[in-house]
């Protein structure tokens, strides 16, 4: 008797009972198979809330079936005890379905595993990406050849024109600062230091026209003060948890040596006379009187410094404006050096001059306001820039990366994209220096044969891929806070470097209304990924576009 047969003769040997409570477990199996939360998945929600419900969901239905798997073996102990003992077959059939369940669901799970694990745009491991197979199955981009030509004529900024006005902006910008410190007041104002370019022009990855330069500039208090730091990231300051990244300046005044004055607290009538001029705070007008700082407390306020800078940059231009033969104007009032500088021509340059205080001895910046942002954190916490670090990191890792690699040309692309996007849905919290977080991310995880000329298309699905994964996750981590993969020679201050990561999707996770404006704008970017590129390059009987069509794009 073959084995088939066997087990066909046991089924139909079983008491009616026994049948009975196969077929209730059968049924039971079939239930919960077909009320799995992965067949019917609930809609309008994010993956990690998507993953909450369907673990709620499984433990639910694990709960159901022990309790009627424990209820059916108290029936068939009661109906059936004699035959179990006469007949070990039988008994053992009530453990072959109990483990034909257990074999079910532990199946369900893994496919449930597996086909969450396929919907992530990007795996754990970031070398993965580097295959190219992270979006695959969506095709975002056109070929290389269409991409590449499509960069040369719309996205790409010639370097000379790029050269030309950096020149331009700095040697303004030094004449400015220059005429600035004439006007003020050495011994009451604020120590105005030289400029330093940042940003995108100056990390050669600038995709959009009028060209845009980022200088900015550090100042300092005049002698006897100086400037106290509080870090988030220090354990003896108090810094709330929700003001990552950012930290308060406070307004120290050194004690003066070889007298008792510098250490000692003088009362209201007394007066030290070899001092007396130091002892005096300067009055209103000076860059270290109250007003520079938050009312009643020592800590430098953002608005303040930039209200002093804006009126010190008028006054500056004042001294200046007649040397030149352009017209400069504040393009926005919010932002204290936000400049723009149209001549006759028509031609526009427009420069950020960003009022900084400089983090101990190191390249690290409290920065006042950054030109991509629209509302900052409180007044006095600022926000600490680290653009020098970041150029110096892009310009180490390119030593290593193929001759003509497309890392540059990725970067360019997206941030052009993204912008085309918010010129028709507006703003959202996605900025351009997320997608440099981004590309610096996967600079770091992926292997430099990678970013060949030829995997342009390849590279660039990665970097939206990384960016999906990390809307979902609302987790985007700082490049350079607590980052243990960083070259050694970038030099990152080891208070940063051994810092927790800091998440810059942060303000995603506590505004439920940003996070759904920003995904629905960068779902709307892929959409209309293709669709732009079509519109941007028009397609013609010879298959080429005018050398006209092709210039007048890139404006």
């Amino acid at each position: 008797m073959g084995s088939s047969e066997k087990l066909y003769l046991v089924v139909s040997e079983t008491p009616a009972s026994m049948q009975g409570a196969i077929a209730r477990v059968c049924v039971v199996v079939a239930a919960a198979i077909l009320n799995h939360p992965l067949l019917f998945p609930k809609e309008n929600l994010t993956v990690p809330e998507q993953d909450e419900e369907l673990l709620a969901r499984m433990r639910e239905h694990e709960e159901r079936l022990e309790a009627e798997q424990a209820r059916l073996e108290r029936e068939l102990s009661e109906a059936a005890p004699e035959e179990a003992r006469d007949d070990p077959e039988e008994g053992y059939s009530c453990y072959f379905w109990s483990a034909l369940s257990m074999i079910i669901f532990f199946t369900i799970e893994v496919c449930r595993q597996d086909l969450i694990g396929a919907c992530s745009p990007g795996q754990e491991e970031e070398d993965a990406l580097a295959d190219g197979t992270a979006w695959a199955c969506r095709p975002l981009f056109p070929d290389k050849g269409v991409l590449s030509s499509f960069y040369e004529r719309c996205v790409r900024v010639s370097p000379q024109e790029t050269r030309r006005t950096c020149e331009f902006v700095e040697g303004f910008a030094d004449d400015l600062l220059e005429a600035l410190r004439s006007a003020s007041d050495r011994e009451a104002d604020m120590e105005v230091e030289d400029c330093l370019g940042v940003g995108s022009i100056y990390e050669g990855w600038r995709a959009s026209k009028p060209l845009m330069c980022d200088l900015i500039v550090p100042f300092a208090p005049p002698e006897p003060y100086s400037f106290g730091f509080e870090l988030w990231c220090s354990a003896a300051d108090d810094v709330p948890p929700d003001m990552q990244g950012c930290g308060r300046i406070r307004l120290v005044r050194a004690r003066e040596a070889g007298c008792l004055c510098g250490g000692t607290e003088l009362g209201d009538d007394m007066l030290c006379l070899l001092h007396q001029g130091k002892n005096e705070r300067p009055r209103t007008g000076g860059a270290t009187d109250d007003l520079l700082c938050s009312r009643d407390t020592p800590y430098l306020a953002k608005d303040q410094v930039m209200k002093w800078f804006q009126i010190s940059v008028t006054k500056a231009w004042a001294r200046i404006s007649h040397k030149y033969e352009f017209e400069l104007a504040f393009r926005n009032l919010d932002s204290p050096g936000a400049l723009k500088v149209r001549f006759r021509s028509g031609k526009v340059v427009v420069l950020n001059l960003t009022p900084v205080v400089q983090f101990e001895d190191t390249d690290a910046y409290f920065v006042s306001h950054f030109p991509s942002d629209g509302d900052s954190c409180s007044d006095t916490f600022w926000p600490l820039s680290f653009a020098v670090y970041e150029k110096n990191l892009l310009k180490c890792l390119a030593k290593s990366l193929p001759e003509n690699s497309c890392h540059i040309k990725c970067l360019q692309i997206a941030s052009f994209l993204h912008k085309k996007q918010t010129g028709l849905t507006g703003k959202s919290a996605l900025t351009n220096y997320h997608l440099k977080t981004v590309l610096l991310h996967l600079l770091l995880g992926t292997k430099s044969s990678a970013w060949g000329a030829e995997n342009l298309e390849l590279r660039l699905r990665d970097i939206m891929g990384f960016l999906e994964k990390s809307l979902q996750e609302k987790r985007l981590c700082h490049v350079l806070i607590g980052n243990s993969r960083l070259p050694k020679e970038i030099g990152i201050p080891a208070i940063f470097r051994r810092a927790e990561p800091v998440n810059l999707f942060r303000p995603l996770v506590l505004q439920r209304h940003l996070y759904a404006q920003t995904v629905e704008h960068f779902h709307e970017m892929l959409k209309n990924t293709s669709v732009l590129i079509q519109e941007y390059m028009p397609h013609f009987p010879n298959g080429t576009v005018p050398q006209t069509i092709g210039a007048s794009l890139q404006s």
